[in-house]
């Protein structure tokens, strides 16, 4: 099949949640013998070369400024795409999109979350090929729950104005696509709730398997915890800071030897200057599953989010022992208690720590069965052949062409 992907950004390097979905997809549809064009945004915060991966996929990389800006947030208080789709919104890319679809015909056309939806009236324009929305988020679902969560009433207004804009365009846009592809259940649903009536297939982010082999070298640290993600995001800083002002600051009272080591990319100041016993930041590393390795258990503490979390399949892939809360273990098929430790209460984190200090939680037998649900459900071999099948239903070309 001829394929062409619209990414909000070029999906290189696959380090965090979103490149990993994306460039997961490229490539497994690559190796199964398919066409991929991959038209993306090249944004500042991400900017790649487009020859970066073309041993892959062809890449047409359209520079974009999307770096927020004050200015253009406040006059966007007057217009109804909300400002965080607005910065994703080109006439640069509609004019490559329009030259592309002129010139070559492609058998599906799929785009990369909502930051990219507002391009399907031009490829309607121009092609007639069927066009899949893969949905990473219910994104306002992600606003609502940070204003929920915010102290400041300024900021809470402002945070509930962008997730009614972000509901609102969710709503208007949904039904432009032939099908859409939900990485959850929970969002399958929430979208139906938004009046969504095309069709909306289950299909779950993966792991790439290949890339998480167990090195025999590594040895985790003794009584060691970690916290891998984007420290750029606010949810993911939201969850950083309530675990250490509500859980790490109560056992580290009591359990002197317990450390906890952060990484990610782009730490902000307040993290870089923490003055808490035995908490390190080391910002990014260049290997995530490397970096997992060297630490014990992992800690995924959300409070605000949608879509789902590759690193926790990540840490499941690596048989670590994974503690983390509803909204963290949202659309991922996992036992608790068994495959994963999950809570918003603290006190139960503060429980669960406790124990793993004494010895008393079961971290291999935990770390073991999530390794299992991890080959068995989310191995990317298994997710590509369910996108190939979405595509099927709706392409004149088989999916196996």
């Amino acid at each position: 099949m001829k394929i062409l992907q619209l990414c909000p950004r070029i999906p290189y390097p696959p380090h965090d949640g979103g490149a990993i979905a994306m460039y997961d997809v490229t490539s497994n549809l690559a190796a199964e013998g398919h066409e991929v064009t991959l038209l993306a945004i090249n944004t500042p915060k991400h900017f790649q070369p487009a020859s970066v991966m073309e041993n892959v996929a062809r890449v047409i990389a359209i520079p974009v400024n999307t770096d927020l800006s004050k200015r253009k947030a406040f006059l966007n208080l007057f217009k109804s795409v909300p400002y965080n789709l607005e910065r994703f919104i080109s006439r640069e890319v509609e004019s490559a999109l329009t030259e592309l679809l002129q010139k070559e015909t492609f058998d599906i056309i799929q785009v990369e979350g909502l930051f990219m939806a507002y391009y399907v009236d031009v490829i309607r324009k121009y092609s007639k090929a069927p066009v899949i929305m893969r949905s990473h988020n219910v994104e306002y679902l992600i606003w609502e729950r940070l204003a929920a969560n915010e102290q400041s009433l300024l900021k809470k207004a402002y945070l509930k104005y962008l997730a009614n804009g972000m509901k609102s365009f969710e709503k208007s846009y949904l039904n432009k696509f032939d099908a859409i592809a939900s990485i959850t259940e929970e969002d399958k649903i929430r979208m139906r709730e938004l009046g969504c009536t095309v069709p909306i297939e289950f299909i779950p982010a993966g792991v790439e398997m290949a890339r998480f082999q167990l090195n025999p070298e590594i040895k985790a640290k003794p009584k060691s915890l970690f916290i891998i993600s984007s420290l750029n995001w606010l949810p993911n800083l939201e969850g950083i800071d309530w675990f250490l002002e509500n859980v790490w600051k109560t056992v580290a009272k009591t359990l002197p030897n317990l450390e906890l080591h952060i990484a990610g990319k782009s730490p902000p100041e307040h993290l870089l200057k923490l003055d808490l016993p035995n908490v390190f930041v080391h910002g990014f590393v260049p290997s995530a599953p490397e970096f997992m390795q060297q630490y014990d258990i992992m800690l995924v503490p959300l409070l605000s989010g949608g879509g789902m979390r590759i690193k926790i399949i990540e840490g499941m892939a690596l048989g670590k022992c994974i503690l983390t809360t509803p909204v963290g273990a949202e659309g991922i098929s996992v036992e608790p208690g068994k495959e994963i430790y999950i809570s918003d209460k603290a006190e139960s984190w503060a429980q669960w720590l406790r124990e793993y200090a004494a010895g008393t939680l079961p971290v291999t037998e935990t770390g073991m069965a999530a390794a299992e649900k991890a080959k068995n459900a989310y191995d990317n071999r298994r997710i590509i052949q369910k996108f190939l099948q979405l595509y099927a239903s709706y392409s004149p070309i088989k999916a196996s062409s």
